[in-house]
């Protein structure tokens, strides 16, 4: 399974973005999908993850209400749809494949991130 994530830019405060991640390769269905980010000086976090096949989800938290999951399974690719920004979700996003999981241990496939910046 490969990874290609996409849509990442620079935006006002309170503007909107939607990542994308493409995945390649036919094992792909058998994997959870999640979203992390890491800004700058910080550890990496995680954001929000869904299954392939049940289509079910868990978001962060800090980005609940703001940020929502989603996936096509027509084109293999998990988006994330990213509400009212902020200046501290600035950061590089990272799409993962591995378990349903919070913790980026379990993940065993990584994309190359895509960055988001959002300006005050």
């Amino acid at each position: 399974v490969q990874l290609v994530e996409s849509g990442g830019g620079l935006v006002q405060t309170g503007g909107s973005l939607r990542l994308s991640c493409a995945a390649s390769g036919r094992t792909v269905s058998r994997y959870a999908m999640g979203w992390f980010r890491q800004a700058p000086g910080k550890e990496r976090e995680f954001v929000a993850v869904i299954r392939w096949r049940a289509g079910s989800t868990y978001v962060a938290d800090s980005v609940k209400g703001r940020f929502t999951i989603s996936k096509d399974n027509a084109k293999n690719t998990v988006y994330l749809q990213m509400n009212s920004l902020e200046p501290e979700d600035t950061a590089v996003y990272y799409c993962a494949a591995g378990l349903f999981s919070t913790t980026e241990t379990e993940y065993d496939i990584w994309g190359q991130g895509t960055q988001v910046t959002v300006s005050a």
